[in-house]
């Protein structure tokens, strides 16, 4: 399999090392600007941090929305070289079979989680992210169907939504495996899931995006939304982000 060719501008976040303590970057709030009816921890890319999705997300049509942005550990980067920059987890070769880095994901995802801990009871819950962003969403979803992390501590959060754009989700292809009791296949069967690809993505393939969408649907996640964009690449477009602020809100605020 072809190796990963992020530019370090073009996914999202770091950590120190695998088994060191990971320090995450500053966090960038935007509060909600009528009733607090929805809270989304949104992740962004390799190389990048939560300021600038912050202000992108500050200006979609969704006021009901509070939007959590953190910014990822600056970390090595084994598919750059080692070169070290912003990532939720160290990734090489982009793979179904992986993650490499458990170890990175959980400590990513329980931060994401921690950041949700503290809202409000009649809140609903969401994660999103884009690219290597949307990479740990999609392993949230994971986390929150089979009711623990990959280390095997309990994940705490009742997701009502996930979206991710541009990525895919780490260790699909053992996905179905993973959620076989009866509880899982609820919460998995319970959970709304947006993923958004563009067929010209140059940097995390089309293939990647649809193939996490198919194992994800086998593993019993009934409700995932695979929509597709002719001609966009590794980024987003506004017929994108009002496709993803429809369909937030007809899942957390409506």
């Amino acid at each position: 399999m072809s190796k990963m060719s992020y530019s370090s501008a073009s996914m999202g976040s770091g950590s120190r090392t695998g088994r060191r303590s990971v320090e995450f970057g500053r966090t960038y709030v935007v509060r909600p600007k009528a009733k607090h009816q929805a809270t989304i921890v949104w992740l962004h890319g390799l190389g990048d941090n939560g300021s600038s999705w912050s202000q992108l997300l500050d200006n979609l049509p969704l006021p009901n929305v509070k939007w959590i942005c953190p910014t990822a550990p600056t970390r090595p980067v084994t598919v750059l070289g080692g070169f070290p920059c912003t990532a939720w987890f160290d990734e090489g070769e982009l793979s179904e079979d992986g993650p490499n880095d458990v170890e990175g994901l959980d400590a990513s995802v329980a931060h994401i989680a921690n950041l949700l801990s503290t809202e409000p009871s009649d809140v609903k819950l969401g994660i999103g992210g884009f690219s290597m962003g949307a990479a740990c969403a999609l392993y949230s979803a994971a986390c929150f169907a089979q009711g623990k992390y990959g280390n095997g501590n309990p994940y705490p959060i009742n997701l009502k939504a996930v979206v991710g754009l541009s990525g895919w989700l780490p260790g699909a292809r053992n996905l179905r495996n993973r959620i076989g009791s009866n509880d899982a296949a609820r919460r998995a069967a319970s959970l709304p899931v947006l993923l958004c690809h563009g067929q010209c993505d140059e940097v995390v393939p089309y293939k990647y995006g649809e193939r996490s969408s198919q194992m994800m649907n086998a593993a019993g996640f009934r409700y995932v939304t695979f929509k597709s964009y002719e001609g966009l690449g590794h980024y987003t477009v506004p017929k994108e982000m009002e496709e993803v602020c429809q369909w937030l809100h007809t899942r957390l605020v409506a």
